[in-house]
């Protein structure tokens, strides 16, 4: 509790002291850091084993870093990172449209729609990925052909395919990850459309507002926050699924990896170009990851955190103006992530003394 009432000199007059004898200037107390040994401790530890790993990868020559830099960029190499990069595109595109499709059937009210997406769902998820390129591959043993014709005969009087020519290895591989996939981003889909408050459904139907208009402009920018990170985690997890093609005898990265060394028996230098390669997609893709969530984030926060670019460019900008060499200081940074503002410097007006150097008034 503050004491309020008049101090009484030693003349006993009464008279109240004058208030700057008692001000106690904040600048003038030392501030004592916590001492956070644990952590130092841990950050040491870290510190030590990677410098021991780096320090390992240049002096163990087991690595062989010139078959891996020999090898990086071979032809076969290349190609079967092609043939990655276009399994992921078209199995990853695929498999969002139709897991869209399912997500929507299982919020129906059509109790069919919602049997049916739920068994897909069920199905796909319960089969090996594996199992299920092999089936595709061999579906020539169980239906020797494929057409249109009368239903439930096997007179394909309209049209007719033999199955080993319709479904190649490449379309094998391709309905094996859509598949696959589609039963997994349709939960994914599916979960991102109920973190929507109901609310505004029903508010946007209050409006009048038709339902297709309600689901694209409204249910959709607000599920992609919630399907972002999880949707770049499955398209990250197929693009090293597509690995499990080799089974398939398909020339994808690891496969042509394989092919190489089991002719040179150089193992771990081909195993690391697969491992970079994997490595270098994955990066983009968080990277991509980074700014469609930056980007979808308008609807939720004021001001948007800056990006790593920002920061970078911005602390190049102070370290410049500390040289000297340039008069003009950076606009400080805005947003969520921006460093704090002292609150004596934010609140003191342009021709305060507390904004002199030292801190003095």
């Amino acid at each position: 509790m503050t004491d309020t009432a008049p101090r009484v000199d030693a003349a006993g007059t009464g008279a109240s002291t004058p208030s700057s004898a008692t001000r106690v200037d904040l600048g003038d107390i030392p501030v004592v850091r916590t001492k956070h040994w644990f952590r130092w401790t841990i950050a040491a530890i870290v510190v030590f084993v990677v410098a021991q790993f780096l320090w390992s990868l240049v002096t163990n020559e087991n690595y062989e870093w010139d078959y891996f830099a020999h090898y990086f960029f071979s032809e076969p190499v290349l190609q079967g990172l092609w043939l990655t990069l276009v399994y992921t595109a078209v199995s990853a595109t695929i498999g969002f449209l139709l897991g869209t499709v399912l997500a929507l059937a299982r919020l129906a009210k059509s109790p069919l729609l919602n049997a049916a997406a739920w068994s897909f769902i069920w199905f796909f998820r319960s089969v090996p990925l594996v199992v299920q390129l092999v089936v595709w591959y061999n579906l020539g043993y169980l239906y020797p052909t494929l057409g249109l014709g009368t239903p439930f005969t096997t007179d394909f009087w309209i049209v007719e395919f033999p199955t080993v020519q319709l479904i190649s290895a490449f379309a094998a591989g391709v309905l094996g990850l859509s598949l696959h996939q589609a039963a997994y981003s349709a939960e994914i889909i599916r979960g991102g459309l109920l973190s929507v408050d109901q609310g505004q459904l029903e508010a946007a139907a209050a409006l009048g507002i038709p339902p297709r208009r309600r689901l694209s402009r409204i249910v959709l920018p607000q599920a992609m926050r919630s399907i972002i990170p999880n949707a770049t985690n499955e398209v990250i997890g197929l693009v090293k699924g597509t690995s499990v093609l080799f089974v398939i005898a398909i020339p994808e990265l690891f496969y042509a990896v394989q092919v190489i060394y089991n002719r040179n028996s150089r193992v771990i230098p081909l195993l690391l170009v697969a491992v970079v390669w994997y490595t270098i997609i994955t990066t983009i893709l968080s990277i991509l990851q980074y700014y469609i969530e930056r980007h979808y984030a308008r609807g939720a926060v004021r001001v948007l955190p800056p990006t790593p670019v920002q920061r970078a460019r911005h602390w190049i900008g102070l370290q410049w103006a500390r040289l000297g060499d340039d008069d003009t200081s950076p606009a400080p940074l805005s947003g969520a992530d921006a460093p704090p503002v002292d609150r004596a410097t934010r609140h003191a007006a342009p021709g305060d003394g507390r904004l002199n150097s030292g801190g003095e008034s």
